[in-house]
């Protein structure tokens, strides 16, 4: 109620005018896996999340954001109920997963913050499963710690246009992924590049964590030099799952404080 209170009463000029013609330039494509082996997570919960994710991607596609403008994901999707034909799919809730009405939403804007990486344009809000490795790897693409965390009217992804040119998203599912692109009117004539460094297991005091820097290079377009680098997640998150086969670094408990 208050997140909706503060959207009404806001200055921000949200993103709500779709365009079927696609705009002419691609920014970035991606295409991400929906049915995952999550541990000893239900698969139905997955095949269920296939589901609430074609519900979801017609909210989204073809959105344009125009100059000034912002992009929110719940303003755009909505509360995901059962009336609507959401189904249970896997949610987070604090340190675990469990069964819930609409689960599975973070693909989406896992997705959507991906693209949006690699453009001009200004991430205005995301939240992480902040110091949590879930789940083993099961055929990564994107580097740990680029995720992001949602819940309907508490924790929203949003990014505005400050560029003066206007992005177009494009969102949908096909039988096996979830795929997206990312579009303009004029070029963007900046390309960027997400890296990892210094990436290991750890064991402190008996716990197990996952650590690793994530990098953001900006490119100029024509020549290819590096014209920008920022670091953007330092990741020290505490592993859930079976460490097993893990290549794990012993860290003394002293070091683990410095």
């Amino acid at each position: 109620m208050v997140r909706s209170l503060n959207n009404l009463c806001s200055a921000k000029h949200f993103a709500k005018t779709k365009q079927k013609k696609k705009l002419s330039y691609v920014v970035y494509r991606h295409n991400s896996l929906i049915r995952r082996k999550l541990g000893n997570v239900d698969m139905r919960l997955q095949e269920n999340k296939a589901v609430n994710l074609s519900i979801a991607s017609p909210r989204i596609t073809n959105i344009l954001i125009r100059p000034g403008e912002t992009f929110s994901f719940w303003y755009l999707v909505g509360n995901t109920t059962a009336k609507k034909g959401y189904k249970e799919g896997l949610t987070i809730f604090a340190d675990h997963t469990e069964p819930g009405i609409g689960g599975g939403m973070c693909q989406m804007t896992n997705l959507i913050h991906w693209m949006v990486l690699h453009s001009d344009l200004k991430i205005t809000e995301h939240h992480h499963h902040d110091g949590l490795d879930l789940f083993p790897d099961f055929q990564r693409k994107i580097p740990f710690g680029t995720g992001t965390s949602i819940m309907y009217n508490y924790l929203d992804y949003r990014f505005e246009n400050t560029t003066h040119r206007t992005y177009q998203l494009i969102v949908y599912t096909t039988p096996e992924y979830l795929c997206g692109e990312l579009r303009t009117d004029t070029p963007q004539n900046n390309k960027y590049h997400i890296w990892t460094k210094n990436v290991f297991f750890s064991r402190e005091n008996g716990v197990v964590y996952r650590n690793g820097e994530v990098y953001r290079d900006k490119m100029d377009g024509c020549t290819g030099k590096i014209i920008g680098r920022k670091l953007i997640r330092r990741n020290h998150a505490r592993v859930l799952y079976d460490t097993s086969g893990l290549d794990i670094a012993e860290t003394d408990v002293t070091e683990a404080i410095n």
